[in-house]
């Protein structure tokens, strides 16, 4: 019989971890005397007696491990788990959202995809805010286990080829696995704190500066403000470039780079492949935009290359209302978009190496139809990869596609119009956050959907967050068997 003790045992005590960080926003609404502390108070003592309970109810299972089948539990159970308790101070607090608004706004900043339903961030209570940015925070932190230890375990969409890139340092030894672990939680703390203090330096004012830093090094996108960046001057543009692209590189490299490893950080094709992706489409907007006459100079530049950078790593901060920018720049990021960074990153989306393995599988079939009795092996970073992982990666193209043709149709289905479905399903689905046209754009947001669309889209960002094999599997009959 299927045990679900162990999984519940692990879900009790992240989501006890969960509400013991609400006494950081609590702290901040007491000492900036709003009245809204109690909020905090009340939502963390929930939320840690039923962590709690659920903890202590189990833990005399904790000890047997996790079979597979209890992993795949797990991985879905913790995104479905903590969102439910993350909504309590939305939906206790000044935003006095209901529960659907609420568990989409926990849901989207969990899964730092970036989408919002509150409108007046300029005017919130501070704890919210901090709230906001503690959910992408953990988020971000949360993916990267996620993509460097189940994933590749659980084999799903070719995150196998990756099972042992923790300990592959090109002929260096690496500490043991829980000092990895320990190394990257360090580099992901040391990113957040350098990044909010060159927001500092730019300009930004110390609370800003800390909130956005956490959700720029999460590749989240939730800011202070209605406009995001459009706030903010050209040297904070640039420096969110800069910290958007560090979170979207494989975070075990930087692990390698600390250990001796200088050259494995650019030794690695997909990191290669996602600058060139930025660099040709970058120079393509910005040749639109100088030719459109919307930005000329630095300015079309800077524009075309923010906007570019937070879509493709997932982030979803604006600069510009982009969606002005004429149908090509609308292709443009419709497709950036579904680039996504790189492996074991924050970033989100497909990411680069599966349109790597993707691109080789094909020209290596081409070649075995030229060369019927030839050998032909696909190699990914020097390595031989094996018929499952180009099976997998195949496979998640197809789930992708389909599963965001029958979002896109759902989301239609409640009376959204074509664009608005279409790039709000993408949006989800990658994780990007903001979508195209006047209702969830850029200067929009999802507050005026119907609560069917919200409960669509906040499944969708659950599926694309979790690579989505690891969530369908859950709906089949031969995993409850087995």
């Amino acid at each position: 019989m299927f045990d679900v003790r162990p999984v519940f045992n692990v879900i009790g005590l992240l989501v006890s971890c969960l509400g013991l960080t609400m006494m950081f926003p609590m702290a901040l609404d007491m000492s900036r005397g709003n009245g809204h502390a109690g909020v905090f108070l009340e939502s963390a003592l929930i939320t840690c007696l039923t962590g709690s309970m659920m903890y202590l109810a189990t833990r005399r299972e904790a000890a047997r491990g996790l079979t597979l089948q209890q992993t795949f539990l797990l991985t879905s159970g913790v995104w479905l788990a903590l969102p439910i308790f993350g909504a309590l101070p939305f939906a206790l607090g000044a935003t006095d959202s209901s529960f659907t608004d609420a568990f989409f706004e926990a849901m989207s900043g969990l899964t730092t995809t970036g989408a919002t339903v509150i409108s007046g961030l300029d005017y919130l209570p501070d704890g919210l805010l901090l709230w906001r940015s503690i959910l992408q925070w953990l988020g971000g932190i949360g993916i990267i286990v996620v993509a460097m230890v189940f994933l590749p375990e659980l084999r799903v969409g070719g995150m196998q080829i990756f099972k042992s890139e923790g300990f592959d340092t090109f002929g260096k030894i690496l500490p043991r696995a829980t000092e990895i672990a320990a190394q990257v939680a360090w580099l992901y703390v040391g990113l957040t704190g350098a990044c909010a203090v060159i927001y500092i330096a730019t300009g930004m004012r110390s609370f800003d500066a800390v909130l956005h830093a956490m959700t720029t090094i999460a590749t989240g996108g939730f800011s202070t403000y209605d406009s995001s960046f459009v706030k903010f001057g050209a040297s904070t543009e640039y420096a969110a470039v800069v910290f958007m692209c560090l979170a979207a590189l494989p975070f075990v490299r930087y692990v390698q780079l600390i250990n001796g490893a200088p050259g494995s950080l650019f030794q690695d094709s997909q990191v290669r492949v996602f600058f060139i992706v930025l660099l040709v489409t970058v120079g393509f907007l910005t040749l639109v935009l100088w030719q459109g006459y919307q930005f000329s100079g630095e300015l079309g530049f800077r524009k075309a290359l923010f906007n570019v950078v937070s879509i493709t790593t997932g982030t979803g901060y604006a600069s510009a209302d982009y969606s002005t920018w004429g149908p090509v720049a609308l292709v443009v990021f419709f497709y950036a978009g579904l680039v996504g960074g790189c492996a074991g990153s924050t970033s989100c989306s497909v990411k680069v190496f599966r349109y790597q393995l993707l691109v080789s599988a094909i020209h290596m079939q081409l070649r075995k139809i030229h060369s019927p009795s030839g050998v032909f092996n696909l190699r990914y970073q020097g390595r031989i990869v094996g018929t499952d992982v180009i099976n997998s990666v195949i496979s998640f193209f197809v789930i992708f596609f389909v599963s965001l043709g029958v979002s896109a149709m759902a989301l239609a289905l409640t009376g959204l119009d074509l664009l608005t479905a279409f790039s709000g399903a993408a949006a989800a689905l990658a994780n990007i956050g903001p979508g195209l046209g006047e209702v969830i754009g850029p200067s929009g947001n999802y507050s005026t959907l119907s609560d069917s669309a919200k409960w669509i889209l906040a499944f969708t960002m659950l599926l694309g967050r979790l690579e989505l094999l690891a969530v369908y599997t859950l709906f089949t009959l031969r995993f409850w068997r087995n």
